[in-house]
Formats: C-alpha cells, sequence, structure tokens
C-alpha cells in the first residue's frame, strides 16, 4: 500500500459497455452479496479515523488476523499521533515486529503522524489528495479508509478482489488501477460502499486462491471459471 499516484480528479468511466445478459449476471452476483452480507465492514479493528489509517498501513502484505493481534495492545496504549510521536520509532517497533515489513511500517507511521499533528492539528484529513500524501498511504490504502468511513465510494483492490474479479469475469484487466476501474463502472451506486468487502471476504473465505470452494459459493452458478475448480 505504498504507492503514491496522484488521486483522480475525473469520475470513473465504463470501461466497456455490458450486454443486457452480462448486466443481469452481474447484478444477481451483487444481489446475492447483499443478501448474505448487508452490511459488512473490515475485518481490522480499528477506534477512530487515525487508527483506520494506522491499521490499513500495517496490513499491506500482511494478513488483517496478524495486524490486530500487534495493534490490539498497540492501540490500546496509543490511539492517537501525539501519542505515537511520543512512543517513537523504537517504541513503535516492539509492538508490530511480527508484522511484515516492521521497519519501513514504523518509520512510515511516525512519519505520518508527525505530518497529521504538525498540519492537521492532530486530525486526519479525510480527503483523498491529502490522504494520499502522507507517507505509507498510497491509492489503496486511501480507498479503504474513506470508504470504510463513509466518506468516498471506492473499490481497493488487493489479491483477494482482483482474484474474484478475474475469475467472475467482472474485470479483465491487468493492474490494480484497471479492475478498480472495471468495478466501479460495473456497480450501481447502492452497493459501491459494499462491493469491496464483498469481494475481499469472498476471496478470503471461498473463492482462496489454489483450492476455491465451489460448493460453498453463493455465485457458483453465475461463475463462469467454475468449470476449472469442479472437485475444489
Amino acid at each position: 500500500m505504498g504507492e503514491t499516484k496522484p488521486a483522480r480528479k475525473t469520475p470513473l468511466k465504463p470501461a466497456k459497455r455490458l450486454s443486457p445478459k452480462e448486466r443481469v449476471r452481474i447484478g444477481e452476483i451483487l444481489d446475492r452479496f447483499a443478501a448474505a452480507m448487508p452490511d459488512p465492514r473490515t475485518e481490522l479493528d480499528f477506534q477512530s479515523p487515525y487508527t483506520l489509517v494506522v491499521a490499513v498501513a500495517l496490513s499491506a502484505q500482511a494478513t488483517d488476523k496478524g495486524v490486530n493481534k500487534a495493534t490490539g495492545p498497540l492501540f490500546a496504549a496509543v490511539n492517537t499521533p501525539e501519542a505515537m510521536l511520543a512512543l517513537g520509532e523504537a517504541g513503535l517497533t516492539d509492538y508490530i515486529k511480527s508484522i511484515g515489513l516492521f521497519r519501513t511500517k514504523a518509520k512510515n507511521v511516525i512519519a505520518l503522524s508527525r505530518i497529521l499533528v504538525e498540519r492537521y492539528g492532530g486530525q486526519v484529513p479525510l480527503e483523498r489528495e491529502a490522504l494520499q500524501s502522507l507517507p505509507g498511504v498510497g491509492r489503496k490504502t486511501a480507498s479503504v479508509v474513506l470508504n470504510e468511513l463513509g466518506i468516498e465510494p471506492a473499490i481497493a483492490v488487493d489479491t483477494h478482489v482482483y482474484r474474484v474479479s478475474h475469475r467472475l469475469k467482472l474485470s479483465r484487466a491487468t493492474t490494480p488501477d484497471g479492475v478498480e476501474k472495471d468495478l466501479m463502472a460495473i456497480t450501481p451506486g447502492p452497493y459501491q460502499t459494499r462491493a469491496h468487502h464483498w469481494l475481499i471476504l469472498h476471496g478470503r473465505y471461498a473463492c482462496i486462491a489454489r483450492k476455491p470452494k465451489c460448493a460453498l459459493c453463493i455465485v457458483a452458478d453465475l461463475c463462469p471459471s467454475r468449470e476449472l475448480f469442479q472437485g475444489g
């Protein structure tokens, strides 16, 4: 999540036109996810916009479970930028050393905390361009934060979202930005704040990487890739 690409100034546009049949199929997939998970949320533990930013920044190349194990004690002791600066990089490292890339992440969290204190009065700026300017916060991290807090509909594309999108033929794009563009274009407005969670949770627990659990999949009959995993 460390990329720092410029924020888009114009709305995402459809990458292609959908046939009526394909629109119905995609609509049914989303309707089933909505029925199964009406109000999906991130599995990262957080208490405030600040702790959400920190948790998401720490989650790059790490599991939510592993991050929560580290941030539980951390957030019990430190939950503001000011307190994080007082803790310092060495102190933070002691809390998060079980997480991958912890040294780089510790530097970024201390750096972004300093910026929040010096430029924003200790508050997290809930605007994409400002968020993406923070150390260790790229487009994906900003999308998760803005979407989770209800500020801006966004579909952050991680490995789970990328995999599920391709298996369900929701996108054929070969980059995260391309997949995001496709997903935002085909997802109706009322579902745009939840689609990220549906896809990530479906990829985490059902449409897993090596042996997807097709027998448990609520959209298996709508999946163009199901025959590839028969017996999965």
